[in-house]
């Protein structure tokens, strides 16, 4: 039977609910005091002055409502200041629009938290190509690094319109929670369920679900939060010998965000750009073009997250072999890659080349 403790901490994740629901009514009255506004722009569709404050709501109720928990919190103190540093530049980034370059210093910053205060690093790949498994050695730490900046883009980079980013985030958590449940992990479970209730809680005032609801941005301080805490879940909980699943089910959990980053970083690679030069290419951009309208592009998003989602967890609860797993996600990338390669040549028209803002091509 249930402990009294232990009702308590699930009864946490309610409480996390109320807390955020607060927390925003809060911030998006004194946002534009705050100077937290997203204005409409050039290559901003929304029609007027929205509040962004989504991303410090989000973290404060997150940090308020496990203070409640009986978890011990000692071992995620790194987390939560890699997550504290992510929100403060996501914070200062959403009021003055700092660099995508700059950006770069405190992710790396936080990843280092991770991996060498927190001593959550990625050790080894699996057994991705079918034979041994793939041990990272010495290259641990850097490519640890690596991921967490990686991640904590690819959400961000996601983040193109209304409930996107939070949606794929919630999807990650949900399918977390049905991966935790069977091992009896209590402790990262119980902070998985306060995540899940804090993102929730943003999608109905972002999506205006309610009549109580507003709408609000989570902006730049919300995606790195939510990508950086799901690069951590990720690497503590698919390494060592208690680990809660393999490592190539991340790929399937995170499949669309991975996939469109890396596909659009390579297109622009391949047109002499960096790959960190904005435009407007990414999954959601071809969905808009191919005439769906925003809220029909998100579900066609949060259809196929789940649909990744679900192969991921089948794949771990039947056991597929890892390099069936992942050359499956392989072919799924080149797959995407070619086809939203072929649609952005049809779709984007001369004109648009030559005036970008026009239709919103300058910005990511």
């Amino acid at each position: 039977m249930m402990d009294a403790f232990a009702a308590l901490d699930y009864l946490t994740s309610i409480l996390s609910i109320i807390v955020t629901a607060i927390l925003l009514r809060v911030l998006i009255d004194i946002a534009p005091r705050l100077g937290l506004m997203d204005k409409p722009s050039g290559h901003k569709i929304h029609s007027q002055a929205t509040p962004v404050v989504g991303g410090l709501a989000m973290f404060c109720a997150f940090f308020l409502s496990i203070l409640v928990l009986k978890t011990p919190l000692a071992g995620y103190r790194p987390l939560f200041a890699g997550v504290a540093l992510l929100v403060i530049v996501g914070v200062l980034d959403d009021m003055h629009e700092l660099s995508s370059k700059f950006r770069f210093i405190p992710q790396i910053a936080a990843a280092m938290m991770m991996t060498i205060w927190g001593g959550v690093v990625l050790t080894d790949f699996g057994n991705l190509l079918g034979g041994n498994s793939i041990s990272l050695g010495f290259l641990a730490i850097p490519v640890t690094v690596f991921a967490a900046v990686g991640v904590t883009n690819a959400l961000n980079m996601s983040d193109g319109m209304d409930g996107q980013a939070a949606s794929i985030a919630s999807v990650v958590f949900i399918a977390l929670i049905v991966l935790l449940f069977p091992h009896g992990n209590s402790n990262v479970l119980n902070i998985v369920l306060v995540l899940t209730g804090v993102v929730v809680t943003f999608l109905v005032f972002n999506l205006r679900l309610s009549r109580f609801s507003q709408g609000v941005f989570m902006g730049d301080a919300g995606s790195m939060f939510l990508g950086f805490v799901i690069c951590w879940l990720f690497v503590s909980l698919s390494q060592g010998e208690e680990r809660v699943f393999r490592p190539v089910i991340t790929l399937w959990l995170f499949a669309l965000p991975l996939i469109d980053t890396v596909s659009v970083m390579i297109r622009r690679l391949l047109t002499g750009r960096s790959p960190i030069d904005p435009d407007r290419t990414h999954y959601h951009h071809i969905l808009r073009l191919m005439g769906l309208s925003e809220r029909g592009s998100l579900l066609v998003i949060v259809g196929c997250a789940c649909l990744f989602a679900t192969i991921g967890l089948i794949g771990e609860f039947r056991v597929v072999k890892e390099y069936i797993m992942f050359y499956s996600f392989m072919g799924l990338f080149v797959t995407y890659f070619v086809i939203s390669s072929v649609l952005l040549k049809w779709l984007v028209t001369d004109d648009d080349k030559k005036n970008p803002a026009e239709r919103g091509f300058s910005k990511t």
